[in-house]
Order: C-alpha cells, then sequence, then structure tokens
C-alpha cells in the first residue's frame, strides 16, 4: 500500500436528494410527501426480505426526505449543494435555480406574500 494513499482521502459524495426523490428542483412540500411516500413503499425492507441494496435505497429515500421535508435543512442543502457542471444538464441547472430564487421555498419561505416582499426588497 502507497503511504501517500491517505495523505489524500476521495473527496465525499454529494448525493441529490431531489434526484433520489424524482422531483424536480422547485418540488412543492405536497410534492414532497407524496414521492417519499410512493418510493417509501416501493422500496420498504419488508418487502424486499434479506436484499441489502433494497434496504439502502430505502435509507437513501428516508435521509433525503429528512432533509427536503425540513425547510430549514432544506435551505441549507439548496445553498450548500453541489453545482458540478458535468453532473447536471442545463435544465436541471435552470430548473433548480428556480425553485431555489423564483418560489422562494428554496429560500425556506412558504408564504407568497412573505416571498414577493423579499423580491421587492432586494431589487
Amino acid at each position: 500500500m502507497d503511504s501517500n494513499s491517505n495523505l489524500n482521502p476521495p473527496p465525499p459524495t454529494y448525493k441529490d436528494y431531489y434526484k433520489i426523490l424524482q422531483l424536480d428542483y422547485d418540488a412543492t412540500d405536497h410534492n414532497i410527501r407524496l414521492n417519499y411516500r410512493k418510493l417509501a413503499l416501493k422500496w420498504h425492507p419488508d418487502k424486499h426480505k434479506g436484499d441489502a441494496a433494497a434496504t439502502s435505497i430505502f435509507q437513501e429515500i428516508n435521509e433525503a426526505y429528512s432533509v427536503l421535508s425540513d425547510p430549514d435543512k432544506r435551505l441549507e442543502y439548496d445553498l450548500n449543494g453541489n453545482y458540478e457542471i458535468d453532473k447536471y444538464t442545463l435544465r436541471e441547472y435552470l430548473s433548480r435555480f428556480k425553485g431555489m430564487i423564483l418560489t422562494c421555498n428554496g429560500l425556506g419561505m412558504t408564504q407568497t406574500s412573505k416571498c414577493l416582499a423579499f423580491l421587492v426588497d432586494e431589487n
């Protein structure tokens, strides 16, 4: 084993929670809940007895939901997410930007009037 291999650990892998839950980046809370329930039922370990891959997928679904369903965690995730060009198409970037800024959902603002006031103040 090379002694230098421990000096440069691989970068942490990024999980795209929106893709895990099969959501657009501007998904509403309602859509997040619906997709979570659908996928959790599909991949529940009780339906895939002994299948470690299904259990792993189920755990990722739960992890993604725990972040995207909480406005504070979602805001933090959206603001600190991975924006590597080679991982997303232009359409996905635009959708993500729209979800974060134009709808204010990614900013943790759920009330339309509050969101519009924020956007007007910023301009």
